[in-house]
């Protein structure tokens, strides 16, 4: 390697910000995939995202809806243009602190072979039971859950064999809500 890593470097950032309230998300970004440069996923794209409120990034399967959200969680840099939060570069936040403000349900979300309960408590240490079932009602998971013969202490199975995608979904969800972030993200 000739330099330090992006992620070494990065880490040795200090900077965090007390709360995200909203802000500027790109500003003129420029990116291509390292491993893809002939195609260019964005030229010049800006996008504002207020928090507290609902943003729909629609358009056809590959256009880069999900390459949004990589570069704001800052698994890419982009190529030109800059990535902020509030104003503040994403380059200058501890990767920690950033991806633990950001939260994702995709398509297949990814859940562990383990109870539905530690699934949702795994979005925040020392959950309380009350904490846990007021994510489950604002989820809406309460309902299916309930239903199963060991309720919160199903086991899932390997990446939440036992569960169907709605329900990987809803426990996502509530380990989300759990966790109160700043953005979260669901992908359809």
């Amino acid at each position: 390697m000739d330099g330090p890593s992006c992620t070494r470097a990065f880490l040795q950032s200090s900077s965090c910000l007390n709360a995200l309230s909203s802000g500027k998300a790109a500003a003129n970004v420029d990116f291509r995939y390292p491993a893809r440069q002939a195609v260019e996923v964005f030229s010049g794209l800006s996008l504002h995202i207020s928090s507290g409120k609902h943003v729909a990034l629609v358009g056809k399967s590959g256009c880069g809806k999900s390459t949004v959200i990589s570069l704001l969680e800052r698994f890419y840099d982009p190529d030109a243009g800059e990535v902020q939060i509030d104003g503040v570069s994403v380059k200058r936040l501890q990767l920690r602190w950033l991806r633990e403000k950001i939260g994702l349900v995709s398509q297949e979300p990814v859940l562990f072979a383990t109870t539905i309960r530690e699934n949702i408590a795994y979005g925040k240490e020392n959950a309380t039971e009350d904490e846990i079932n007021k994510a489950l009602q604002s989820s809406s998971a309460a309902a299916f859950i309930k239903d199963l013969p060991l309720g919160l202490d199903t086991v899932v199975g390997k990446l939440g064999a036992q569960l169907s995608g709605g329900q990987k979904q809803r426990i996502t969800i509530a380990r989300i809500i759990l966790k109160d972030l700043q953005f979260s993200f669901l992908m359809k």
